[in-house]
């Protein structure tokens, strides 16, 4: 199977070793419902759910609606409690009279996967039912896009009177990143949103830490920003931070190369010229 962008990324990412070890214990506590958790889910580069440490063999899910039905509740995990009808029509439209029966399924499908030992008719711990209206408790479970934005958001608090916690927190964010979103359902539009969402989210912290890591470390800023380049060949703002790297570390043709480079992505992708403020870097530069 051909390799994404995304996948490749993963290669790229740090060795948690090069960063600040300083007492972080909110960073911490993050990590720690990975391991608590009794069921663990990965939708970044790939999907794979964890019952009490052990991978859930694909078989265990029986049929792919089964699957589907479940990634569909992650999806929408934090969104209000959704009919029936309405999931049915967000996943099986085509399916008819046969859409009652195929939740029925599928429901019962993913009860047996995250609860193999539950007694017929017990509460399900996971999917909670109201009437006919249904929702993942994702509080119960620990997902790697959930924890993912928990460290973004960590580290935007960090920001300004912490910066190296800052740096840490994103970080271990970008390391959770494996790549797109449910890549196996990248044609099914009720996951395009989220999908878009976690890449923006990632972007924006790879972003915030190549700015960080600019003045006392610009190669690394470069490396952080060369990560969102394979992700979004049309991200400026990293194009900007690699020129401003380049600056530092006294190389002015590279800076100027990077510029090109960003004029002709974003001539060719979008039929745009550069930003004001990256036409006036590159000034600067051409002038220093």
């Amino acid at each position: 199977m051909q390799k994404s962008h995304n996948q490749t990324v993963v290669k790229l990412i740090s060795n948690p070793d090069n960063y600040s070890t300083m007492d972080d214990t909110r960073l911490d506590s993050i990590k720690a419902k990975h391991a608590a958790a009794a069921i663990q889910v990965q939708t970044l580069g790939g999907f794979q759910v964890w019952r009490e440490g052990t991978a859930v063999a694909s078989k265990e899910w029986g049929r792919d609606k089964t699957l589907q039905l479940f990634q569909y509740f992650v999806t929408a995990r934090r969104r209000k409690a959704q009919h029936k009808e309405q999931i049915m029509d967000r996943l099986w439209e085509e399916d008819g009279d046969s859409g009652d029966q195929n939740f029925k399924v599928a429901l019962h499908g993913i009860h047996k996967v995250l609860e193999p030992y539950r007694k017929s008719h017990s509460e399900a711990r996971y999917i909670v039912r109201q009437g006919l209206t249904y929702q993942l408790l994702s509080e119960q479970i620990w997902i790697d896009a959930d924890a993912m934005e928990a460290c973004i958001a960590l580290g935007n608090q960090y920001l300004s009177e912490e910066p190296i916690l800052a740096q840490n927190a994103y970080r271990e964010a970008i390391d959770l990143y494996k790549g797109t979103y449910l890549p196996n359902r990248i044609y099914e539009d009720w996951s395009s949103d989220e999908r878009e969402r976690l890449q923006v989210l990632v972007l924006g912290a790879m972003t915030t830490l190549s700015e960080l890591l600019l003045p006392e470390n610009p190669m690394e800023s470069i490396r952080f920003t060369q990560l969102a380049l394979l992700m979004d060949a049309a991200w400026e703002d990293a194009y900007r931070i690699q020129m401003e790297a380049w600056l530092i570390k006294g190389n002015r043709p590279m800076a100027i190369k990077t510029y090109r480079q960003c004029e002709k992505v974003l001539d060719e992708e979008m039929g745009i010229a550069p930003l004001p403020e990256t036409k006036k870097l590159l000034k600067r530069i051409m002038e220093d």
